[in-house]
């Protein structure tokens, strides 16, 4: 029996990661839960899995959660950094799962490096802000970090057992998002709503916006960067609308190799947990005689340039990335406060980075003050209508 905990439980990969559990009663048991300010969700999940600690984001959260579970048997109730900190490495867990969305998951996925915890990692941000650091630190404390993102764990199963010098690139698949066919000129009147009807995924918000501007795949090159060693001119981005092949690997005699399944998430969260084991039955098996045809394109990164926002952060390396990640959640955050246009979002990051003067080193104070920073600049160029 494999005891987890999971941050992020009330979010689309913490549901899903519990829907792994109730497959497999008899396998793994929730011994922590982490969630924001979903208190009815939490509560239920609560009574369902009966977790030992439970943490949530404020000291009202946590009093109005106590409340709902009065009568019930009542986990330890943690609120705030702390609490969440607790959770992260909780001594009972033998694997964190850390979905947490955006910047807020970095210190808690340090603090559960720092522990030396098998991590399966869902929060993405958290190396692109501060892959270094993170990378380094689990070397040691012997963390094992586990990708959930489908991509990354495709890519994490391909090159088991492949030495570096015999890979000619990684290549990361993408569904295109909603506005594939769009042409440039319609994006800049793109609505919300619309941007969140991804054709292949159910994601939060945050992550399904990244999506629809490809941002998402930014933010994955330089995860994909810092998780396998590989410099960023040898990590492609290729448009794959049916979702069927998540990442495929391209060796230097000319052949490559491809993940693929249905697309579920709840199939990398099963590895993450299971590896170097598989699990029987987790999602639905391809049936190739009726799969029909897969195709494939390069994107464009006119129409879509936050790709290359990504790869220039990369390029200028330092603070760049946690720069373009701040300065990306507050364009989100402004496009669905109408406050910024669909095609304004990659403008504003953009903007921003140019903006950015570096300080010299690189620790975990400035990666939090790059952010600040950025965050704030961000909301400065907004109301004063210089990006729009």
């Amino acid at each position: 029996m494999m005891n987890l905990a999971i941050l992020g439980s009330t979010g689309s990969i913490g549901t899903s990661t519990l829907a792994v559990v109730q497959k497999y009663p008899d396998r793994y048991r929730v011994a922590g839960l982490a969630a924001g300010s979903n208190v009815e969700l939490l509560a239920q999940q609560i009574r369902t899995f009966s977790p030992d600690v439970v943490c949530i984001a404020d000291n009202a959260s946590r009093d109005r959660l106590a409340g709902m579970l009065s009568g019930s048997v009542v986990p330890e109730l943690l609120a705030g950094h702390e609490g969440m900190r607790a959770v992260a490495t909780l001594s009972t867990a033998e694997i964190i799962i850390q979905a947490i969305s955006g910047a807020a998951g970095l210190l808690p996925t340090m603090a559960a490096v720092q522990a030396g915890k098998r991590i399966g990692l869902a929060n993405k941000e958290s190396l692109v802000m501060a892959g270094a650091l993170i990378i380094e630190q689990a070397r040691s404390t012997g963390s094992r970090i586990i990708p959930i993102d489908s991509e990354h764990s495709a890519l994490y199963q391909l090159l088991s057992g492949h030495p570096r010098e015999n890979i000619r690139s990684l290549i990361l698949t993408a569904s295109g998002g909603p506005f594939l066919g769009h042409p440039a000129e319609a994006l800049e009147r793109v609505t919300p709503s619309e941007a969140l009807q991804h054709p292949r995924w159910k994601m939060g918000r945050k992550i399904t916006t990244d999506s629809a501007s490809l941002m998402n795949k930014g933010l994955e090159i330089i995860e994909a960067h810092w998780l396998f060693d590989i410099p960023a001119d040898k990590i492609q981005v290729v448009i794959h609308p049916e979702s069927i092949i998540h990442a495929m690997v391209a060796f230097i005699d000319g052949t490559f190799i491809a993940h693929m399944s249905r697309p579920d998430m709840q199939a990398p969260i099963a590895y993450a947990l299971s590896c170097p084991e598989r699990l029987d039955g987790v999602v639905e098996p391809l049936d190739f005689a009726t799969l029909g045809s897969l195709t494939f394109q390069l994107p464009d990164r006119k129409r879509f340039p936050s790709l290359q926002l990504a790869y220039d952060a990369l390029a200028a390396g330092g603070l760049m990335p946690t720069v373009m990640n701040a300065a990306n959640e507050i364009a989100v955050q402004k496009f669905h406060d109408q406050a910024l246009s669909f095609t304004g979002m990659p403008r504003l990051v953009r903007a921003v980075m140019e903006r950015f003067v570096p300080p010299t080193s690189v620790t975990l104070e400035t990666i939090l003050w790059a952010d600040t920073w950025a965050r704030d600049e961000a909301e400065k160029l907004v109301s004063q209508k210089k990006v729009s």
